[in-house]
């Protein structure tokens, strides 16, 4: 395969991608690096003026991006996000499920049932229904991605992350089990599980020295991921080049879970 064959397997041209939780962090790092592959661009988050912020890097860079603020955990207003998503470029080709919440760091018996029913609405059902929602758009292209990103916790869940462990597992059947069903469509659903990764959403583990020298430890490679090191894999299951890639589970965890 020649160098511009390959390089064309990983062009997002003509592709319409949506990114909940776009805002900041690998959300937006995947929104970056899928604009610079040449795809149009839909940040999602809730918060108008910090996804403005981020949209505005984008934007300087002379990309196609535009932002929607609106709530992507709250599972009712899914059909309605994807519908003006589809709306801005006239279709949808890949949706990457990246929202999280873990409103709680500690034993797993001090999640209420509020913290529970919150927890498994923003990291399952959410995405659940966007993907639903997303389907017939993707199959009115002819195929498309979705993308849902887990964590290491969903795999082997880590101590104080109890709930949030177990909606990420959740996520990791729902993908195979919609990899199945929709593989007819051509469409592909595929999962990350990060590692460690400085976010701020992961504040609570990297900013903590016992704890992030504890993951080190068990790391070959010896140091805390970065937002383009999921970026990058995100890329790749968008593209081209992972057409023939359907109910697959992708750790990037510098080889902690090895």
């Amino acid at each position: 395969m020649t160098a511009a064959a390959q390089g064309t397997m990983f062009s997002l041209v003509g592709k319409t991608a949506l990114i909940t939780g776009a805002s900041r962090g690998i959300g937006l790092a995947i929104a970056q690096v899928y604009a610079r592959a040449g795809a149009n661009v839909i940040l999602n988050a809730r918060k108008p003026a910090v996804l403005a912020a981020a949209l505005d890097g984008i934007v300087a860079e002379g990309l196609g991006a535009r932002a929607l603020p609106m709530n992507a955990g709250r599972h009712e207003d899914a059909p309605r996000l994807i519908e003006e998503a589809a709306a801005m470029f006239g279709g949808l080709d890949i949706l990457v499920n990246n929202a999280a919440a873990n409103p709680i760091y500690g034993p797993v018996e001090l999640a209420t049932p509020e913290i529970f029913a919150k927890i498994m609405n923003v990291n399952l059902h959410a995405p659940f229904e966007l993907a639903k929602a997303a389907r017939p758009h993707m199959q009115q292209r002819g195929g498309g991605t979705i993308i849902n990103m887990s964590s290491i916790g969903g795999r082997n869940p880590e101590p104080g992350l109890g709930i949030y462990s177990v909606s990420k597992a959740a996520l990791l059947s729902l993908t195979r089990v919609l990899a199945r069903e929709w593989g007819a469509d051509n469409i592909t659903v595929n999962a990350i599980c990060p590692g460690l990764i400085k976010t701020d959403f992961s504040s609570a583990l990297w900013s903590n020295e016992q704890t992030m020298q504890h993951m080190l430890r068990q790391q070959p490679i010896q140091r805390i991921g970065e937002r383009d090191d999921i970026a990058a894999m995100a890329l790749y299951l968008a593209s081209d080049a992972a057409r023939f890639t359907t109910g697959a589970t992708f750790t990037v965890d510098g080889g902690y879970l090895a």
